[in-house]
């Protein structure tokens, strides 16, 4: 029996009245929402990113604006742009594409990002936060998406085996405390894991974030488990494709997210949330509610 699609239309539907409600009020009581979106060089998944993070924003009220530049530019003449961007009060929100190229100091732009505006948890004190379970700080937003998919889904993970393959620091990582959170039980792969195969059967639910298209097939998966496919890699055509293969795995899975339409519809979503959440900060001088909305809790105990 084939898998039932988690599309993440249905959620990013569902959250949309909302913050485009919290949008219009802040627009008219304080500021227009801003996110600025810093980029070097022109990588097809950035711009596809970018594009859907754009429009995303822009559907629900938040303004949104890409500083791009040469992939040539001197880390002395970006650190400076970056600096202006950071401090200015205009802009609520800050996502930098990452990784930097090679000849910028990938760290003291984490050093030197205001956190309230890091949207996407690239500052160590954002991440720490998460680590630590303060709700004070933005998770980010992708391993927030995959959460919030199956939670809106009524997919249980307390007790649940779960395998990600994936280490970053963007996904695997992030993704793996708050799966810890909700109590599962947890392994964590990655392109080097020897018989990648039998430890990804032994999933009740499989994501996928190792950014290698088409590297999951379905001698992976268990029967029935959840699929959630985080891969964005752009074939030679230009068209999205994810690290499942979409056709094979959904002949052994119970769900499964389709790329695109699934975990990355809601990744630029929760972007918008966490500009609001950092426009709010900005206005009241401290968050109206939590930056994280995981369910982070440092009393999950053993």
């Amino acid at each position: 029996m084939a898998a039932i699609v988690l599309k993440g239309s249905k959620l990013v539907k569902s959250m949309g009245l909302e913050l485009a409600t919290r949008a219009a009020a802040l627009t008219a009581e304080y500021a227009i929402p801003k996110l600025t979106i810093v980029r070097i060089g022109d990588r097809p998944d950035d711009e596809a990113y970018e594009r859907g993070a754009a429009k995303r924003c822009e559907a629900l009220g938040i303004a949104c604006d890409a500083r791009v530049f040469s992939a040539d530019i001197s880390n002395e003449a970006f650190l400076d742009a970056f600096n202006q961007i950071n401090g200015d009060a205009a802009i609520h929100g800050i996502l930098v594409m990452s990784p930097l190229p090679a000849g910028i100091d990938q760290q003291a732009v984490k050093n030197m990002i205001d956190p309230v505006k890091d949207v996407d948890c690239m500052s160590p004190v954002n991440m720490a936060k998460i680590y630590s379970g303060d709700v004070t700080g933005h998770a980010p937003c992708t391993p927030s998406a995959v959460m919030e998919l199956l939670r809106f889904n009524g997919i249980n993970i307390s007790g649940r085996r779960v395998v990600i393959v994936g280490r970053s620091l963007v996904v695997g990582r992030p993704l793996a405390m708050l799966m810890l959170v909700e109590h599962a039980t947890l392994t964590i792969c990655h392109t080097r894991t020897r018989e990648l195969a039998a430890e990804c059967r032994n999933a009740d639910i499989l994501i996928a974030a190792a950014g290698r298209a088409g590297m999951i097939g379905a001698e992976h998966i268990k029967p029935g488990a959840v699929v959630i496919d985080v891969g964005i890699n752009v074939s030679e055509d230009g068209s999205l494709l994810g690290d499942v293969d979409y056709q094979a795995a959904s002949e052994e899975a119970g769900y499964i997210t389709p790329v695109p339409g699934g975990v990355g519809a809601v990744t630029s979503t929760i972007l918008a949330r966490n500009t609001l959440n950092a426009c709010e900060h900005a206005k009241w001088g401290y968050s109206s509610r939590p930056l994280c909305h995981c369910g982070l809790d440092s009393s999950a105990g053993d």
